[in-house]
């Protein structure tokens, strides 16, 4: 992986503002590249006014492929839902083919079972875009992550069985006996640019800790995310604090 980057900026609002610069430049670049962008998006309250600025951006919506690093296992009606957010938010104020939105199926009652068919579709997905066969890993523009106070990122949450899932894409993260479906940190890792979202002074102790030169990744999942493309940090300076971060995060 390269050097990750670090930006701090004054307040929530500035890091959204430079989120949607970093996004809607992110996608525009691999349009130009490769005629697609395939982007997965975050859930929690961060990236929402990201997702409102995007529908207010002119970008080529029809090469747009959006997909969801985790999601609760609810449907996507509940307030809860991360991809019923980035729709209300973004995605139906767009002309994104509905085809190219690949929501986290949530209905079958078994997590389990979700997951393994998020995993197919995803595979297909990619299969149409990338030719890439099952057995290999696909490959995203840009994923979007955010930290929770505990250091967990997407739905990979401390000392839990997700984190050692290294042969699935997709697998179900547990928070207490909630149920989840998270990309695996191999998916994560394969992709071009992972972009942390991270604002609010609770990050301030899971900060320290994922920014130690020596840490433990199984307390601080988010440790796990080394990315073989770009791994860029965004964090308002209330998750800061005080914190001497030094210029990136270990690599």
């Amino acid at each position: 992986m390269t050097a990750p980057l670090l930006e701090i900026l004054p307040d929530k609002p500035a890091l959204v503002q430079r989120a949607l610069t970093l996004v809607t430049d992110a996608i525009r670049n691999a349009v130009a590249d490769h005629d697609y962008c395939t982007l997965a998006l975050a859930g929690g309250s961060t990236p929402k006014p990201l997702y409102a600025g995007l529908a207010e951006q002119d970008l080529p919506w029809e090469k747009l492929y959006i997909f969801w690093g985790d999601e609760r296992y609810v449907p996507i009606d509940h307030p809860d839902s991360n991809a019923g957010m980035a729709k209300a938010a973004w995605l139906d104020r767009v002309p994104i083919p509905p085809d190219h939105i690949l929501v986290t199926p949530t209905l079958e009652g078994d997590p389990a079972a979700s997951a393994s068919l998020y995993e197919a579709m995803v595979k297909s997905m990619f299969g149409g875009l990338q030719g890439t066969s099952p057995d290999q890993i696909p490959e995203f523009d840009l994923i979007l992550l955010g930290m929770g106070d505990d250091g967990h990122t997407a739905s990979l949450f401390p000392h839990t069985a997700a984190l050692a899932v290294e042969d699935r894409l997709v697998t179900v993260g547990n928070k207490g006996d909630d149920s989840r479906i998270t990309f695996t940190a191999p998916l994560i890792n394969h992709s071009r640019q992972v972009l942390f979202l991270v604002a609010g002074a609770d990050k301030q102790a899971a900060l320290a800790q994922v920014f130690a030169a020596e840490g433990d990744d199984q307390a601080y999942p988010s440790r796990l995310v080394r990315p073989q493309g770009e791994l860029r940090w965004l964090l308002d300076r209330q998750a800061v604090g005080d914190l001497n971060l030094g210029s990136t995060p270990p690599s």
